[in-house]
């Protein structure tokens, strides 16, 4: 057994109103797809600890039993305090995966207040030379919400995962093209299926670059990571594989993938902290990063004739909002929201209720033999558990 060690980020937990009964997370979290239905999160039976006073895990009883076969180790931080297991610091640097969308989602939203994108204005208004002409009704909301039937990015080959859904190019523009060349079928119709797709979020960073005539991370640095003092977050080069130190050493079946990665930039491509994480996502929950219109937007999930296999949705509803959040059904009246992401050797999230009674940001470090889930499961449900 390890040991767990624990610390205050310095701030004060934001506390306020909520019950948790169930909640689910992906299956296939490194493309970040959509959670698997689950009534009730258990752990496995090596995680089944509990606290004496309320019979339930702790996040301390399930950190305390890391790592294991299965996970190197972990950072966790739940209301604002940090707790580690294994060879991690709490400052550890993450490569936070598809997290990184919501980051995108919220510059759109942010542009969008400002008049300068239209939500319903179809997507090729401003960047023609990018979707082909099959999907010129396709609007700014259809690819925010994952509603715009593009085709999944082209399959490649993965050196550590096996064949899977990849981007081939570090250039955005390049990997869209061999995408739409390797679609086939006709496209469905825009806004009547949700499917969850990471080309919406590389047209998407186009966008931004076109409208405000500046490269993506200069709009991600002025508009979030600097207003918020986001010290540990940002954007490599696409040239750039290393990862700021304090850093796990990652493994994936017994090969060092620490600076192994495809370059997602807009989709995927962010390093950053469980603090730094934290922190963006309560400023987005409390509404500081967008007014009050495009606010409402963030938790905005769109009704579909098709959407995922998901009993944590509600009956109609898609899983994803405008905002590039998860919606997820924790009981008849009540919901989480959040957003997992991964990378070779890391799975990460964030996830609480709208009133951040209790939040989590959670960042393990799998080792590839097995799935995490059950791990993600159990200290999640702890976490958002009174």
């Amino acid at each position: 057994m390890s040991t767990v060690r624990q610390r205050h980020s310095g701030g004060s937990p934001v506390r306020i109103r909520l019950a948790v009964t169930a909640l689910a997370l992906a299956a296939a979290l490194t493309a970040g797809a959509a959670l698997p239905a689950a009534a009730v999160m258990s752990a496995p039976n090596s995680l089944q600890t509990s606290a004496p006073e309320t019979g339930k895990p702790t996040v301390q009883d399930i950190l305390g039993h890391l790592p294991d076969d299965v996970v190197a180790s972990a950072v966790v931080r739940r209301d604002g305090v940090a707790t580690t297991a294994g060879p991690v610091t709490e400052d550890a640097y993450l490569r936070i995966g598809s997290v990184t969308k919501t980051f995108t989602n919220t510059i759109v939203l942010q542009l969008v207040a400002e008049h300068r994108i239209d939500l319903d204005a179809p997507a090729r208004r401003y960047v023609p030379e990018v979707l082909p002409v099959a999907y010129d009704r396709v609007t700014v909301r259809q690819l925010l919400d994952h509603t715009s039937g593009l085709p999944k990015p082209a399959p490649t080959p993965d050196p550590v995962d096996g064949p899977g859904w990849q981007f081939h190019s570090v250039n955005p523009q390049a990997s869209l093209r061999e995408s739409f060349a390797a679609a086939t079928g006709t496209p469905p119709e825009p806004g009547t299926e949700q499917q969850y797709n990471g080309l919406n979020s590389l047209v998407l960073g186009l966008i931004v670059e076109k409208v405000t005539h500046h490269s993506y991370v200069h709009e991600l640095e002025r508009r979030i990571i600097r207003p918020l003092g986001l010290r540990h977050t940002s954007l490599p080069a696409a040239d750039d594989l290393a990862i700021p130190s304090p850093h796990a050493t990652v493994f994936v079946k017994g090969e060092d993938v620490t600076e192994q990665s495809a370059y997602p930039w807009a989709e995927g491509g962010i390093i950053s902290t469980t603090a730094d994480l934290d922190r963006f996502f309560t400023a987005l929950f409390q509404g500081r990063l967008l007014p009050p219109a495009q606010q409402a937007l963030v938790f905005d999930v769109p009704k579909v004739k098709s959407a995922p296999a998901n009993k944590n949705c509600f009956e109609g509803d898609a899983c994803y909002s405008v905002g590039g959040l998860m919606r997820y059904k924790l009981s008849e009246q009540e919901v989480a929201w959040g957003k997992t992401g991964s990378r070779p050797g890391w799975d990460n999230g964030f996830f609480a209720t709208q009133d951040l009674r209790h939040r989590v940001v959670y960042s393990l470090n799998p080792k590839g033999t097995s799935s995490d889930l059950p791990h993600i499961k159990a200290i999640v449900n702890a976490a958002l558990s009174d």
